[in-house]
């Protein structure tokens, strides 16, 4: 069963591409027609391959991986900060620092500055300062936060960008494929679909179609999540019955033992 209908996607505006003028020729396998000036995308290219990207999200969730989202276009960025965070995934809708990948050691150590402030705070370390100083930190603290705060729990690379907008974020591309990062990126007519391995046709400007693809792959990436934990229940479990079969066998010789003992 598909995870979202061409109903749907129409309500949303997901058909509506550029002006014909602006169109990236790479994009002619997913584009239906021309209406006055303007590509419609072929909706029902947008929900095979909004499946396959999701199907993809949901193997690298249930494996235990973080998937980085990245959209810091105006339309799109609290959408993806609240889908995101829904799946407790780490996401980037501010500005895209450069070298956040490429360069992850570094990002860190400024994410492990952030925590440093928030503990001396904490402890009253700084309570000797001047305000001045103070101010300062704080101003730091808040900056850090802004930029960074949101990949704050990602302790490693993750294993999978997902990217509202290809050409706003080409430099977050760029990284990735350095990397050997595969890359989930929704693809309006403007942009170049080679550029990443899971395209998803569909309108990247408007907020309600950016909404309806998030919400189609971030419910696949909690469908992973939910596996994943039912999976370590189970293993739990049979783990628990192992060690109590194992413990019923070494009981098994004494029990025997005494009831000898009590025939005797």
């Amino acid at each position: 069963m598909s995870r979202t209908n061409f109903d749907q996607l129409l309500q949303a505006g997901c058909h509506f591409g550029h002006l014909r003028r602006k169109w990236n020729p790479a994009m002619a396998p997913y584009i239906f027609m021309e209406r006055n000036g303007i590509h419609i995308i072929d909706l029902h290219k947008t929900v095979a391959m909004t499946d396959q990207a999701a199907e993809e999200l949901k193997k690298i969730a249930k494996s235990g991986k973080k998937i980085l989202f990245v959209a810091t276009k105006k339309q799109a960025k609290d959408i993806v900060a609240e889908k995101a965070a829904s799946v407790n995934m780490p996401y980037v809708n501010e500005r895209w620092a450069g070298g956040m990948l490429t360069n992850f050691p570094t990002i860190r150590k400024a994410i492990k500055k952030m925590t440093n402030i928030d503990k001396l705070m904490a402890d009253g370390t700084f309570s000797n300062l001047s305000k001045r100083e103070l101010l300062q930190i704080s101003r730091q603290r808040a900056k850090l936060e802004k930029n960074l705060g949101s990949i704050a729990d990602l302790t490693r690379l993750p294993s999978a960008l997902f990217v509202v907008d290809v050409l706003k974020e080409h430099i977050a591309i760029a990284e990735a494929h350095r990397l050997g990062i595969p890359v989930f990126a929704m693809c309006d007519t403007n942009s170049d679909p080679n550029k990443v391995d899971f395209p998803i046709p569909a309108n990247d400007d408007a907020k309600d179609s950016v909404e309806a693809i998030l919400s189609a792959c971030c419910a696949a990436i909690a469908e992973g999540l939910e596996e994943r934990k039912a999976e370590k229940a189970d293993e739990k479990a049979a783990a628990e019955q192992s060690d109590e079969a194992a413990e019923g066998k070494k009981r098994a010789p004494r029990r025997a033992r005494n009831a000898e003992e009590t025939a005797e």
